[in-house]
């Protein structure tokens, strides 16, 4: 069902080769067996299998050439070491969600569920969060998982590995009971040496290339050993070239020896492979993907505290150092008058006055946009890179990558445009700024916005969490000294940064709603610099809204296995 033909895989410098024109034919409907030392490309040739990472040679399933995993939806599924499923959900939510991303039949997701909670033994435990499984009842949930689509062959990678000698024999219980029952192929890298005997074909990978596939009692012949437990020492004791040779020459005395009439012949090109199921729409995968989310926020009990804290707690400190000048800012919360304007010209202390109360407003507008900026980060620098192996998993499963990508900036989306309207609301009622409600509240709401979406495409872009974290918490740090309005700017370096600086513009936009009050005539007493008007700060804002949404989608088409 399965076999490649000179697999090469090199890093992407090319300086490194990973696996030396591998070429392997695995049994269809029976248990295959990877082994080889550690580190000697077993997982990558695995990976080069499916269209993961990018190889020189061939690759097929059922006669028909692998170009890219999306060959293999509904046909192979792939099951990484450990699960990676949301530890939040439940074991029956977590494969129905799956169910729900891949077959478009609701009566046929329900049949498959409760079927599948059988096979892998789970279905006592169809309550219990993943959270809380035991090591071999996670190996389970991983093959649960892989089973939603029921392909008819899977590849596991070290599903046993970690596990206590009894969860161990259950799970390979478990798919040699799949072979038995329902036909399925399955190729298992494992590092149990003494569990060979459970496979009917076992192949040896060495320095990155197959140097031996056959059952065990041919593996112990060909490689001169009592038992498997000694094959590692053997194999170390000899060049690879010696392997590699050796493996030649048994192949074509194989391919020499005269076949007898009667005897079957594995069936690698013409397997009979199901259909897949017919997958939802773009338009369904997005649904449920959204309320995916949303049940792991309100069930993420740390995530979801910080987000009310933060929300909530942020508009107050504004309004805790606006505390001293709130009747000096109220009193001149008014509309300009020709009173207002000659008593500043005329009155210097009422002048000094009015500026320290207009020096105050600006700085409590800019304080609310960095606060609103740092919001943002929160919302998205975490929120791809943090489940990004399961994302490629579930790619693997059929998922589409714009319903993926539109569900997780709609997410962020509500959360930051919820967070700018309760900061506009709060500080405008407490300290009575004045200006227009909707220009305001578009300002800050894009404010946040606008940078919690370049915070998610710097998510999408990075495997690391940690890395598109620090680089979201850089970008926030230099809102404020680039932005120019604290500190001055050299003039060629003002429109070098600006139009970058997501801080400048909600200021500007927000000063400048006061147009027709006496705050703007204080502040442009003494600054003739150029402020944007609220248009023009909506539509910059965006704009960097949209660079953010153009970087999630790039970041999400590209393939990033770790």
């Amino acid at each position: 069902m399965i076999h490649c033909r000179a697999l090469t895989v090199t890093t992407p410098d090319g300086k490194t080769t990973l696996l030396r024109g591998a070429t392997a034919d695995f049994l269809p409907g029976g248990m295959n067996a990877v082994i080889g030392p550690s580190g000697c490309g077993k997982t990558t040739l695995m990976k080069a299998v499916l269209g993961i990472l990018p190889a020189q040679g061939e690759a097929f399933c059922g006669g028909e050439r692998i170009t890219c995993p999306e060959d293999l939806v509904g046909r192979v599924g792939f099951a990484p070491q450990f699960s990676i499923a949301q530890p939040k959900l439940t074991v029956e939510e977590s494969l129905r969600y799956a169910l729900e991303l891949c077959v478009s039949d609701p009566g046929e997701r329900s049949r498959r569920l409760e079927t599948i909670l059988t096979v892998i033994g789970l279905a006592e435990h169809r309550s219990k969060r993943i959270e809380s499984l035991s090591g071999g009842q996670l190996r389970r949930i991983g093959l649960g998982l892989e089973l939603t689509l029921d392909p008819p062959c899977l590849i596991c990678d070290e599903v046993t590995s970690g596990l206590d000698p009894l969860s161990e024999d259950q799970i390979l219980a478990l798919m040699r009971r799949l072979c038995r029952e329902r036909g399925k192929t399955f190729l298992c890298i494992i590092h149990n040496l003494a569990k060979l005997d459970c496979f009917d074909r076992i192949t040896v990978v060495y320095e990155g290339d197959v140097v031996f596939q056959g059952t065990l009692e041919e593996l112990c012949a060909f490689f001169e050993i009592p038992d498997a437990l000694h094959l590692y020492d053997r194999l170390n004791a000899e060049e690879l070239s010696h392997w590699q040779d050796k493996w030649s020459a048994a192949n074509t005395a194989a391919d020499a020896a005269p076949t007898p009439e009667n005897s079957p012949q594995p069936a690698f090109s013409t397997a009979n492979i199901p259909a897949p199921a017919r997958r939802p729409g773009g338009v369904g995968q997005y649904l449920t993907l959204l309320r995916r989310r949303f049940t792991l926020f309100f069930r993420d009990s740390g995530y979801l505290w910080l987000t009310l804290a933060i929300t909530f707690g942020f508009p107050c400190l504004v309004v805790i150092f606006a505390l001293d000048g709130l009747p000096q800012i109220q009193g001149m919360a008014l509309e300009r008058s020709v009173s207002f304007i000659e008593e500043m010209r005329q009155n210097i202390a009422f002048k000094i006055n009015a500026m320290e109360t207009t020096s105050l407003v600006t700085g409590l507008i800019m304080f609310q946009v960095i606060l609103l900026t740092l919001m943002g980060s929160n919302n998205g620098a975490r929120e791809i890179a943090a489940e990004r192996t399961l994302y490629e998993k579930e790619r693997l499963s059929g998922l589409g990558v714009i319903p993926y990508a539109l569900a997780k900036i709609t997410f962020v989306l509500l959360i930051a445009f919820f967070q700018g309207a309760w900061m506009t609301f709060f500080v405008k009622v407490i300290c009575r700024f004045p200006g227009p409600w909707l220009t305001q509240f578009a300002v800050l709401m894009l404010v946040c916005g606008s940078m919690t979406l370049v915070c998610l495409g710097f998510s999408a872009l990075f495997k690391s969490a940690e890395k598109a974290s620090l680089l979201s918490i850089y970008l926030v740090g230099f809102q404020l000294p680039l932005s120019g309005v604290v500190l001055a700017l050299p003039d060629s370096l003002v429109w070098v940064c600006r139009p970058f600086i997501n801080s400048y513009w909600g200021w500007a936009g927000y000063l400048s709603s006061m147009l027709d009050t006496r705050f703007w005539d204080a502040f442009r007493e003494n600054n003739a610099q150029w402020v944007a008007s609220p248009g023009q700060a909506v539509a910059v804002l965006a704009l960097q809204g949209a660079v953010g949404v153009a970087l999630v989608l790039w970041g999400c088409s590209r393939k990033q296995w770790n």
